[in-house]
């Protein structure tokens, strides 16, 4: 049996700031689908997002802009059109290497809540 078509909305769809240093809309993250998120999100010239894990599967999707992302220490340079897959526990960040905003998708299975972060950093550092 399908399930029935149903209409739902992320409770956070204006863009706002993050302490880890980004800014985030999210696209579609709702309880009545727990297996995927998708936000869109903004790293502001010459900004390093703060180093941390997730607990779930996150893919980055480069929209526009150049960048470099640390996964587990490794540096990986990005630019649009570029994807990367983030394992659950891997330590990451991403730095904007551009004269403009850094602009990319994240794509979190199952969906990103709060209690699937980590900071990694200390909190003096944030």
């Amino acid at each position: 049996m399908k399930n029935k078509p149903h209409k739902f909305t992320s409770p956070n769809p204006d863009e706002y700031w993050l302490g880890e240093r980004i800014y985030v809309r999210e696209i579609m993250n709702a309880l009545e689908e727990p297996e995927l998120s998708l936000a869109m999100c903004r790293v502001p010239v010459g900004v390093t997002t703060q180093l941390h894990s997730l607990s779930v599967l996150e893919w980055y999707i480069i929209k526009s802009g150049t960048g470099v992302m640390e996964i587990d220490g490794r540096e990986i340079p990005m630019q649009a059109g570029d994807c990367v897959r983030i394992e659950p526990g891997q330590s990451q960040r991403i730095t904007n290497t551009d004269e403009r905003d850094l602009m990319f998708k994240s794509i979190c299975r199952p969906r990103f809540t709060p209690d699937t972060y980590t900071n990694l950093e200390n909190e003096d550092e944030s």
